[in-house]
């Protein structure tokens, strides 16, 4: 059994419209599901989830791109969160009997459709760039969607596919391969924007700060339908560091400046077990001190995280493992399995 997630991500958070037809587009694919759409009007910006075998699920992506590419367009496009292009990043993961080069042969084969049959240019990046400095997804971004018009003319800045021009209705795209990531933001009691970004320059990896957290790319910005500023944060490796470690960190600084945290928000879907190490370490012992079920001990690491303090937290939609024991057919199968392989290790 191989199955694969793909997490495309589309400058498009306020049109409902649009937004159902890109689902609608990779839903209509059979082997693929979609298991979860989030949207945010002030980044403007929607995050699909898709799961399945790896050839449905790479045909769902390409569709609800191509569908994107003529929905959205880039010339009026306004968001909070960096974009480059109207569908700005394309990652696939590896979920089960698969390897991440495996995940990297999809991502090029994807990404060489988008650029030549959409005529986008499309960058590789993460396990599948062919370059150090394009793993990144900050050096792809830089200047995001208005800088690619002069970077364009950078012979280093040559699309993997696609046209090395500007394209100005849809942009550009990433398109690569990655572990799971879990994408959190922490709210201020504030609207304070500085102090958010300041926040986020001393937690990132590779700060100047002793104590950056590895696997964390960290920046402030405002959210104004939760009326606060957020450090908004991707954890490229949960195991390292998780959710609770890096809100605990985002709190201590926020301290230093005189801010409080007020709750946390998850953008898309996170793995059980980083509810359930959460729940560990926020357990305070009533008697015997032991939880008495695995979903007890995830909403516990749910209450800690404050997942529900700024918005609607649904265990059952948000959390992977538990959106896909909930379908059919394969992926339901190693769903389950993966929870009873979770709870006997967490209980």
């Amino acid at each position: 059994m191989q199955l694969v997630e793909c997490v495309p991500n589309f400058s498009e958070g306020r049109d409902e419209q649009i937004i159902t037809a890109i689902a609608d587009a990779a839903r209509a694919v059979h082997g693929a599901a979609v298991p979860h759409v989030d949207s945010n009007a002030d980044a403007n910006r929607t995050v699909l989830t898709i799961a399945g075998s790896p050839q449905a699920v790479a045909e769902a992506a390409y569709r609800a791109i191509r569908t994107a590419t003529g929905l959205i367009d880039m010339t009026a496009h306004q968001g909070a969160h960096p974009r480059i292009g109207a569908t700005d990043v394309c990652p696939f993961v590896p979920l089960e009997g698969i390897s991440l080069d495996e995940c990297t042969d999809l991502a090029r084969s994807v990404g060489a459709r988008i650029g030549n049959e959409l005529r986008i240019p499309a960058f590789l990046y993460g396990a599948a760039a062919a370059s150090s400095a394009r793993r990144s997804l900050a050096y792809l971004r830089r200047g995001e969607y208005e800088g690619l018009p002069q970077r364009l003319t950078d012979p280093k800045f040559r699309p993997d596919y696609g046209p090395g021009v500007f394209n100005a209705r849809s942009g550009a795209i990433a398109v690569g391969a990655r572990p799971l990531l879990i994408a959190f933001n922490v709210c201020l009691g504030s609207s304070n924007v500085d102090a958010a970004t300041e926040i986020a320059a001393k937690v990132r990896e590779n700060s100047d700060t002793e104590h950056s957290l590895p696997g964390v790319r960290a920046i402030g910005w405002s959210m104004p339908v939760y009326g606060c500023a957020q450090v908004s944060m991707n954890l490229t490796d949960y195991i390292r560091t998780p959710p609770h470690v890096a809100l605990e960190r985002v709190r201590e600084e926020a301290g230093k400046l005189g801010e409080k945290v007020t709750g946390s928000e998850l953008i898309g879907m996170l793995p059980l077990e980083a509810l359930l190490v959460a729940g560990k370490y926020y357990w305070r012992p009533a008697g015997t001190g032991e939880t008495t079920g695995l979903m007890q001990l995830a909403q516990t690491g749910l209450d800690g995280l404050g997942l529900e303090a700024v918005r609607t937290f649904d265990p059952q939609q948000q959390v992977l493992e538990l959106a896909l024991s909930g379908l059919t057919g394969e992926i339901a199968v190693w769903a389950k399995t993966r929870i009873d392989a979770l709870e006997t290790q967490y209980l």
